[in-house]
């Protein structure tokens, strides 16, 4: 019996699916490697095993193999030179089998990003990041790397409540935290835990992003969005949506309009919660950054038992960490925690990063490169209202007083025409409509910046490219 798969040293460690069929093993083996070079399972350059490697691994006869690759160079499928083995030819795009439609050409990636919602990845602190991995290894116990506490380990939980509650103002404990992949898989378990928990509205911001509105939606809840004002979210109209068992708020610094939420309107928020049994869930996505005046803290110290706090290493330090938390009220967190253990594998954290954040945390690191990421956006946010004083006048710039981001109020009209010109400057740019909830009508022509995402080196240009597409 022939067999399929093809596994040796000389493959370089990768797994060689042949399946071979057909009338005769030759003609049948040299039709699997055309199409596996065909549709781009070998691609040029591969090296192939050798034919008597091949042979013993198929268990076929050698000259079978090696019969089938002289015949595939000759095709001009393989090459074969001494002390290189044989590989797959480089064959050119009008070479490729006429049955099959070439690949899709990758679009070109803009010169210039200003979208919001990441920080400056250039500036990742990679020195003190591999030196608190680097203790985390060296000091990690061995039941570090088994399966673990389904919370977190506790190594982080207790470092993040120490942080959190001196930074943010959050009343935390270790046993109330519990880490996530980041604020959406913290999200998409409290949505979860709604559903479960019988609630079939959850209120939202009437601007925000729309994939946090699909989570919760793809759990059955649905949104109904909450109005906002010259002051923020509207908080005291929550009682008027009767179904809605939860909101989901940015009250710190509203994404996208950059305003906090006033004290009268947290604390309506807060009643509402109290009178109701509902839940806040509150996002904190960039509460660390605010330039002109002190922090406005997290609204879970107001009520811990009715707000769910989430945060993340997202802004501060880089989304691809994937590493965040969430500060329960103590009769959340064994759902929550049954939640996460019941959820695919692939969102689980790993120890050693998680061990890693919370030396980050506890030498003082984390709060060193806060401070240095502030003083750097804060620079970057002033020249780019220096730059709209001097060649955009006409442009209202808002939400400036903390965050990522700014919000550079338009012409009625004008949004889409100007995002189109960003995109023609080779700039990645949204206008306010992108976040706006669907069921609301147009209301405002907008651009959000992110000022934080361009590394140092590409700042100025991006900017100048701004100023150039703006009315």
């Amino acid at each position: 019996m022939v067999k399929s798969w093809a596994t040796s040293p000389e493959t370089l460690g990768v797994d060689l699916h042949i399946d071979v069929g057909g009338a005769g093993l030759r003609s049948g083996l040299m039709d699997a490697l055309r199409e596996a070079v065909r549709t781009g399972r070998l691609a040029p350059g591969a090296r192939l095993p050798s034919s008597r490697t091949l042979a013993a691994d198929l268990g076929i006869a050698r000259n079978t193999v090696a019969d089938a690759y002289a015949e595939l160079v000759a095709e001009g499928w393989l090459t074969a030179r001494q002390g290189s083995g044989t590989r797959v030819a480089q064959r050119s795009r009008a070479r490729q089998d006429r049955g099959h439609a070439p690949r899709p050409t990758a679009r070109r990636k803009p010169a210039y990003n200003l979208m919001a919602g990441s920080p400056d990845l250039a500036s990742f602190p990679r020195a003190e990041w591999l030196k608190a991995a680097r203790h985390a290894l060296t000091e990690a116990p061995h039941e570090a790397f088994g399966i673990g506490d389904p919370r977190g380990r506790i190594e982080l939980r207790t470092a993040l409540a120490d942080y959190l509650a001196r930074a943010r103002g959050v009343y935390a404990s270790p046993d109330r935290i519990v880490v996530c992949s980041g604020f959406l898989h913290g999200l998409m378990l409290m949505a979860s835990v709604l559903r479960a928990r019988r609630v079939r509205e959850v209120a939202v911001e009437s601007y925000g992003l729309d994939f946090h509105r699909k989570a919760l939606t793809d759990a059955g809840l649905r949104t109904p969005p909450l109005a906002l004002d010259e002051r923020g979210t509207r908080t005291e109209e929550l009682g008027e949506l009767k179904g809605a068992g939860a909101v989901l708020m940015t009250p710190a610094h509203q994404f996208p309009i950059g305003l906090p939420l006033p004290p009268d309107r947290r604390a309506a928020a807060v009643d509402w919660a109290r009178a109701t049994g509902g839940l806040i869930v509150e996002d904190d996505y960039d509460g660390e950054f605010r330039y002109d005046r002190q922090p406005v803290g997290a609204l879970q110290g107001l009520d811990p038992e009715h707000v769910v706090y989430l945060g993340t290493a997202s802004k501060a330090l880089a989304p691809g960490l994937r590493l965040g938390w969430m500060v329960l009220p103590a009769r959340l967190v064994e759902e929550v925690e049954r939640a996460k253990s019941a959820a695919n594998g692939d969102w689980a954290c790993g120890a050693l990063d998680q061990l890693t954040l919370a030396r980050f945390i506890s030498s003082g690191a984390y709060d060193r490169h806060v401070r240095t990421m502030r003083l750097r956006y804060r620079r970057r946010r002033d020249q780019l209202v220096a730059a709209l004083a001097e060649r955009a006048p006409d442009v209202r710039v808002s939400g400036i007083a903390a965050g990522l981001h700014a919000l550079l109020e338009l012409p009625p009209g004008t949004e889409r025409s100007v995002v189109q010109g960003a995109a023609w400057q080779s700039l990645a740019l949204e206008g306010l409509s992108h976040f706006r909830h669907p069921q609301l009508p147009p209301d405002r022509d907008a651009l959000v910046v992110g000022y934080g995402t361009p590394p140092d080196s590409g700042w100025a240009g991006a900017l100048d490219a701004l100023m150039r597409v703006l009315p």
